[in-house]
């Protein structure tokens, strides 16, 4: 059988360009002692890869030129050479943007495709689901009462986030989007008490006008203006909790910083990053209560499909651009 793979052939400078990737054609391998030949069904592709592309020190290794790239993936055992899983099992790994993967069985965990859809353990049940709670609610500290804002608030993570914050009590909950269309649907259908279109005026013109007695919680996927723009309205003892910044991830230059920093020191701000890999403790925690919001639709999720490993990267190239509602999904 021939596998179809996606392989990092140059490190992008700025924007990506398709010559820096090739669509590689390989022989499906069987799996050794351990392992489990997995055939994909759904691959996510995600804002922090683009950091994997750099050969920049991060909290993630880089991708390695010439080599298949790595992301979440879901899809079906069609051989098994490891003990405690059967052809037809469903798992979830992260060998993903390749059409077969040759997983080990200690880095594969099975999912059941009855009791939700398998692309949704990609997003609403996956590790975007839980950057969202666990972000909000331990490194947030939300609290009942607390007023939050969420930039790239249709976003796979603050869609969650700012539901969460509902579901959980806040007083007030703002997103930005970059379109009206979007907006509309954070009020409409998310729920958020207010949204605005961060293209429409200054970021900071916009939120004051959304809360303006401040905010609490600053849930951050943007950075730059938006960042300045959350710390000016954050309240005694607010707290920012960094998930992400699109808005520099192609920057070929330093970046300024947001020019308001004294407000941290005057509000006795707390800023801290969430990375997902530091609270998988809180996954059963999280599967337990918003599995059930979800089954019975009292939380909302949106997934932009796109079919074929072949537009995989237009996928991500999409994610970056802010061509999705939800979370982005490629379906095999």
């Amino acid at each position: 059988m021939i596998n179809r793979e996606w392989h990092l052939l140059s490190r992008p400078a700025g924007w990506p360009k398709p010559e820096d990737f090739a669509l590689v054609e390989t022989e499906v391998e069987q799996p050794g002692p351990g392992q489990v030949l997995v055939r994909n069904q759904y691959l996510s592709v995600d804002p922090y890869m683009r950091g994997r592309m750099s050969a920049a020190k991060s909290y993630v290794a880089p991708y390695e030129l010439g080599e298949p790239m790595q992301g979440g993936a879901v899809g079906e055992v069609v051989a098994s050479n490891a003990e405690g899983f059967a052809v037809g099992d469903h798992v979830l790994h992260f060998l993903g943007w390749r059409e077969y993967a040759v997983v080990a069985a200690k880095q594969a965990v099975k999912v059941d495709p009855e009791a939700a859809p398998l692309s949704t353990y990609l997003g609403a049940l996956g590790m975007t689901g839980l950057t969202a709670y666990a972000g909000l609610l331990r490194v947030g500290a939300f609290k009942e009462g607390d007023a939050v804002f969420v930039s790239g608030a249709a976003g796979a993570v603050g869609s969650q986030v700012g539901q969460i914050a509902k579901l959980k009590g806040a007083s007030r909950v703002i997103g930005s989007a970059g379109s009206d269309e979007k907006v509309k649907l954070l009020v409409e259908e998310y729920g958020f008490d207010a949204a605005f279109n961060y293209k429409n005026g200054p970021v900071w013109e916009q939120l004051k006008e959304a809360a303006p007695d401040g905010i609490d919680v600053y849930f951050d996927n943007v950075g730059g203006e938006h960042l300045e723009a959350a710390i000016g309205a954050l309240n005694l003892r607010g707290r920012v909790v960094i998930c992400g910044m699109i808005s520099q991830y192609n920057a070929t230059e330093p970046t300024p910083g947001p020019r308001n920093m004294v407000k941290i020191l005057q509000n006795r701000l707390r800023v801290e990053g969430v990375l997902v890999g530091d609270h998988y403790d809180l996954q059963s925690e999280f599967v337990q209560e918003v599995g059930p919001w979800i089954r019975s639709g009292e939380m909302k999720y949106r997934e932009t499909v796109v079919e074929g490993i072949e537009n995989n990267l237009e996928a991500f190239l999409g994610v970056l651009r802010g061509d999705n509602t939800g979370k982005m999904i490629v379906k095999l």
